[in-house]
């Protein structure tokens, strides 16, 4: 088991930069991969980004790709999802989440523990 705390929100503009962090608390962060996902106003939770149990293999959806870096250290038990040049579709809750599935997964389902969320907010 698994508890994910998100911070690194915000209020940024057009073009800008935010960096997530999600702090994992629990015995097992190696265990899982790991991934963001975001929900924007009045649509469903959307895949994001996710990072193998080791770090070596990401994906990423395209809509981000060339833009975000999502990343991990192992013995800091963080997640990061570094989001550059930031535009207004960005604007969501972004969670982090924990997947069982060795390499990560795009489909939320596969994710049993969910942080609670940080709010991104992009303004043009």
């Amino acid at each position: 088991q698994v508890q994910l705390v998100e911070s690194g929100g915000g209020l940024e503009q057009v073009g800008g930069s935010l960096r997530l962090s999600c702090a994992a608390f629990g015995h097992t962060f190696v265990s899982f991969a790991m991934g963001w996902f975001r929900q924007a106003p009045g649509k469903e939770r959307e895949f994001v980004a996710a990072v193998s149990r080791d770090g070596d293999r990401t994906t990423y959806t395209d809509s981000v790709k060339g833009r975000f870096t999502i990343s991990r250290d192992n013995s800091k038990k963080m997640v990061y999802l570094q989001m550059n040049s930031l535009k207004p579709e960005d604007t969501a809750i972004y969670y982090c989440a924990a997947s069982g599935v060795l390499q990560g997964s795009i489909w939320a389902a596969e994710y049993p523990y969910w942080g609670q969320g940080t709010q991104v907010t992009v303004s043009s």
